[in-house]
């Protein structure tokens, strides 16, 4: 009997709300098209009524009804849910749009569409309100509730941009952060990263993947690269505490209440109230904590957040583990609509972009993807819904826009190998870290641990030296 399970991310998941998930257990949802529109039951209404009475078109007229009243209530809802966490991350940090002065003449008109059509905004119609790319310029929408814009100039015609460069040839001096995703430790039940079968041993993602950090800064120092390690421990990096967000959470909480017009019961309303502060603190503060230690403290060439998958339960009532296992690499990009309507979101889009940090992510992700591959013998998965883009032609490499790959200043790539909830990679958790190889699913491997950081160790090497396009 499952004790405690996976928190379940995206069974149900809206653009808008999707920019603050920090990491772990990005899978598809099959409810993607699945919106808020009303306009065809407004439309089949008057119909129905005007049809001759009988049982079945009342009870039909009845039924749609008040599937709209609810719709409504529905949209309500997901918009103030929204806002507040959007409110959130805008309070952080003001947007300066003036840190996009030194691009000004750095980048083609032909790339900067390319760039931002193949990697960070696949669909026009979700930039064409913020964003209009002219002959010569770039024009920003600077604010969503003002007609002000910021201008880029692109660079002249016959004119060739520099490339970033890179002139190691080999890992050494590389800075390299390695983020180990979630917290683990007494808080892996509080994020939803901790579950045990039959009393077994209990798999908490944070324990795991600071592992898989200790064993991979091992291997990547003895190769002369300056690693550093955002958590070395199962405690927070950010200061605050749930208690810390209860004001936020009640402010949410009214707010909630006021746009469905319901009151909650007590017990009911301390629960939504608990909860709205535990997400607050390990899914927003940590990870802007983290990005103040990276950004400012560690500066690195590049960042790697270690995750590990999981998939829904086949049966939400009756859990069991499932059968699909596999992998994938993620980069940053695939800004959805709601999300480059963001001022700040719209600004760190457009900052990653001019800084081509696309172009490292690339490279590296596809190195490690091939070695996932090979390492591991996991299929790459694939997103069917519109919250990723392809990224190059390597399986496995997607884009995202996570809070973490996001607010990181430097390329990011962030992993998501093993569906942790599965019957083999549950499997190859109880094993343990024993040394050597043993068989796991009829196949020799070295422990999880060691097989996931040796596989990321050879796709950065494998990515040396670094040659840009």
């Amino acid at each position: 009997m499952i004790k405690i399970f996976f928190q379940q991310r995206q069974q149900f998941v809206f653009p808008k709300a999707d920019h603050l998930q920090g990491g772990g257990f990005p899978y598809p949802c099959k409810f993607w098209n699945v919106g808020c529109s009303i306009s065809s039951p407004l439309k089949i209404i008057p119909r129905v009524l005007g049809e001759r009475k009988n049982f079945a078109n009342l009870i039909y007229s009845f039924i749609v009804i008040r599937i709209v009243f609810w719709g409504l209530k529905l949209c309500f809802l997901l918009f103030a849910f929204s806002t507040f966490k959007a409110t959130i991350s805008a309070s952080n940090k003001i947007v300066d749009w003036s840190l996009l002065d030194p691009f000004q003449n750095k980048i083609t008109k032909e790339e900067f569409t390319q760039v931002l059509g193949n990697v960070y905004c696949p669909r026009s119609s979700w930039f064409k309100n913020w964003i209009e790319v002219k002959e010569d310029i770039a024009r920003i929408r600077i604010a969503s509730k003002s007609d002000d814009w910021y201008d880029l100039s692109f660079i002249s015609r016959g004119k060739v941009r520099d490339k970033n460069s890179d002139s190691n040839l080999t890992l050494s001096g590389y800075r390299i952060a390695l983020d180990p995703g979630h917290i683990g430790g007494v808080y892996s039940q509080m994020e939803g990263r901790h579950f045990s079968i039959d009393g077994k041993l209990t798999v908490k993602e944070g324990d795991i993947t600071l592992k898989v950090a200790k064993v991979l800064r091992k291997k990547l120092q003895e190769r002369g690269a300056v690693v550093s390690i955002v958590r070395s421990d199962n405690d927070p990096v950010t200061e605050k505490r749930p208690k810390d967000f209860l004001k936020e959470a009640e402010d949410w909480m009214i707010n909630r209440e006021r746009l469905i017009n319901k009151k909650y019961p007590d017990k009911e309303r301390e629960d939504f109230i608990k909860k709205k502060k535990e997400v607050l603190f390990y899914r927003v503060s940590e990870i802007y904590a983290r990005a103040q230690l990276i950004n400012e403290k560690i500066k690195p060439d590049l960042v790697i957040c270690l995750h590990l998958n999981a998939a829904p339960w086949d049966d939400p009532d009756h859990f069991s583990l499932v059968t699909r296992n596999d992998y994938h690499v993620l980069v940053n990009g695939c800004y959805m609509g709601g999300e480059v309507a963001d001022d700040k979101q719209r600004f760190e889009m457009i900052f990653r972009l001019l800084n081509g940090w696309h172009e490292t992510e690339k490279i590296f992700a596809e190195n490690i993807s091939k070695s996932f591959s090979e390492m591991t013998g996991l299929p790459a998965f694939k997103y069917k819904g519109p919250n990723a883009v392809k990224v190059g032609n390597v399986e496995g490499v997607w884009g995202r826009n996570l809070l973490a790959n996001r607010v990181y200043l430097c390329p990011v790539i962030f992993l998501e190998p093993y569906v942790a909830n599965s019957v083999d990679a549950y499997k190859h958790i109880l094993m343990g870290d024993f040394t050597g190889r043993k068989m796991v699913s009829g196949k020799l491997r070295t422990s999880l641990v060691e097989e996931y950081a040796e596989s990321v160790f050879l796709g950065i090497q494998n990515s040396y030296p670094i040659k840009y396009r």
